[in-house]
């Protein structure tokens, strides 16, 4: 269900808009100011609850990548890609995740669906028909499917990770020299920048901000590394041409190979989740990239929000680095108020009018959740009634 509907502007006037309108506008705009076009890919993270038949069990936190028998539910993550790719959606695979868990006799498991880039309002759409798809074949099966974010304490919540890519005239410009290239750096600096508002669109529910917390593979601090896990946006390594052969080093055997895998660079943006409108996310997305292309100190920034390969900033040693960053909201209340700061990013150039900032900023507001965690404490009964509130979201 669509966040943004219909609402008044600061005139009085009935304003209609849809996220698909302000999607489309957001990436003209960037193309026209850049030169540019945007690619993205979700990776759609949920749980399946069903009755345990305690047959074939996974350790509690377990599953990443577990095959069936043990995954109990690879049949339905089939029968879900199949559907969604006759749909229309590209698909590049899916796998069982960490979360697996068992409690009041039923299992809790955890699986993901990654799709491949693709312009970004195309990767929207099919964000949402795959979710509608999920939702109807879970119904069909007798299972309950959620995408929410975090469905108790202690165990792996469900992201959204979205994966960016630039293109020019169809041909990737994400790497230059075997290196992450300056546009790559400067859309990174842009998210830096605005990393602290995008939460607004990424992560639009209390039950956001209970995954968001440190040592569950979740970011909270404004920064960016190369596979690294813990920070906010993560740039993988494997498709950089660095003179090695990620294939032949793993499998000695295999003959080396000087194929270029640089068209496929991405880089990751970590924070959102499942609650999220996909086209207004998206469309903020590429605002806030765009805002880097036009910082005149991105590359400064970058620099200065990078985090060294396998740094943990969520260790105690590094504990002095974890202070010195940027830290996200820790509600939608916080979200908001970083949304009124930051609001130029989104306004400009009539991507987001005023009108939709304001609608978003009451609607978060309206959480009134500012205190939240400290109220929920360890209280599972209060923990466990928000979450079946919200179970649906998204």
């Amino acid at each position: 269900m669509d966040i943004l509907c219909s609402f008044y502007n600061r005139d009085g006037e009935p304003f209609e808009s849809s996220p698909e309108h302000i999607l489309h506008k957001a990436h003209e705009v960037f193309k026209k100011t850049t030169g540019l076009q945007m690619e993205t890919m979700g990776e759609l993270e949920y749980y399946i609850i069903a009755d345990d038949e305690e047959i074939y069990e996974v350790p509690d936190q377990k599953g990443y990548h577990e095959s069936a028998p043990f995954n109990k539910f690879t049949e339905y993550r089939v029968e879900a890609m199949r559907l969604i790719a006759q749909a229309g959606g590209l698909i590049k695979y899916g796998h069982s995740e960490v979360g697996n868990f068992t409690k009041d006799g039923k299992i809790y498991e955890q699986n993901e669906i990654e799709f491949l880039p693709t312009n970004i309002e195309d990767a929207a759409d099919q964000l949402v028909v795959a979710k509608w798809i999920m939702r109807q074949l879970a119904y069909e099966y007798g299972v309950t499917l959620t995408f929410a974010p975090k469905i108790t304490v202690g165990k792996a919540g469900s992201g959204m990770h979205v994966h960016c890519k630039f293109t020019k005239d169809g041909k990737s410009v994400m790497v230059n020299k075997g290196e992450l290239s300056d546009y790559g750096k400067k859309a990174i600096a842009g998210y830096m920048d605005a990393g602290t508002s995008l939460p607004a669109f990424g992560n639009p529910n209390p039950l956001s901000f209970l995954r968001l917390v440190p040592h569950q593979e979740a970011p909270t601090s404004l920064c960016w590394s190369y596979s690294n896990r813990s920070a906010l946006v993560r740039v993988p390594l494997g498709w950089i041409n660095n003179g090695k052969d990620m294939s032949a080093n793993a499998n000695p055997l295999e003959k080396k190979s000087n194929k270029d895998f640089s068209e496929k660079q991405t880089f990751e943006w970590r924070a959102s989740d499942g609650c999220a409108d996909m086209y207004l996310l998206m469309a903020a997305l590429c605002a806030a990239a765009r805002h880097g292309f036009e910082m005149p100190n991105a590359l400064e920034v970058a620099e200065k929000t990078y985090v060294g390969l396998g740094v943990n900033i969520h260790d105690d040693k590094n504990k002095k680095l974890q202070e010195s960053l940027e830290q996200l909201p820790d509600s939608c209340v916080a979200a908001a108020k970083e949304l009124d700061k930051d609001r130029e990013i989104y306004t400009a150039k009539g991507v987001f009018s005023d009108a939709i900032v304001d609608y978003m900023i009451k609607y978060l507001t309206n959480f009134n959740d500012a205190n939240l965690r400290k109220e929920l404490g360890n209280d599972n009964e209060k923990i466990m009634k928000l979450v079946k509130e919200n179970i649906h979201v998204g």
